[in-house]
């Protein structure tokens, strides 16, 4: 699965690596167009979707509310991001697999 969790050995630090995936939800009767960021393990924030912002940053945005929203200690100002089906998948820069 793309969102799987990698161990990063480095300098004698295990830093561990987790991506963080977004999805597009339709509006419902009831609620508004949303963006949800979730991970792998349990992390998850939904935000109103905010027609002023181009989708990656729109996306990106969920991001950062989910970080803030669990005081996750990650660095995200410099997240790597690809489109998947209906929204994307945000990957730290850092995480790197050399074959």
């Amino acid at each position: 699965m793309l969102w799987r969790i990698l161990k990063l050995i480095t300098h004698k630090k295990t830093i561990i690596m987790i991506a963080i995936q977004t999805k597009y939800l339709p509006c419902t009767n009831h609620k508004p167009s949303r963006i949800k960021a979730f991970t792998e393990n349990g992390h998850t924030c939904t935000i109103s979707y905010d027609y002023a912002l181009s989708d990656a940053k729109l996306h990106f945005k969920a991001v950062k509310a989910m970080v803030e929203k669990h005081k996750l200690d990650w660095d995200i100002k410099r997240m790597t991001y690809g489109g998947v089906k209906g929204g994307y998948v945000f990957t730290f820069p850092y995480s790197v697999l050399e074959g």
